[in-house]
């Protein structure tokens, strides 16, 4: 799952939003920067940490959801 963007190296050049097949990935017009979005439907293709050529996005393959146990007693 897609963990940061280091915002003091990014240059705004939004490889990273173009290669992203899921949108996870917008643009701030404030910040003129891109953002994660919606961490929850990264699928882990490292399309955005393998594309940026500042090489400031993380991905961690081992963060995985914790699922919700509800137990009924």
């Amino acid at each position: 799952m897609i963990e940061k963007i280091d915002i003091e190296r990014c240059t705004g050049c939004f490889v990273c939003v173009d290669v992203c097949p899921m949108d996870v990935l917008r643009v701030d017009e404030e910040m003129g920067l891109p953002v994660i979005r919606y961490p929850e439907d990264c699928m882990t293709c490292y399309n955005c940490e393998l594309q940026c050529p500042e090489d400031c996005i993380e991905v961690d393959p081992f963060r995985e959801r914790v699922p919700v146990i509800i137990r009924y007693e």
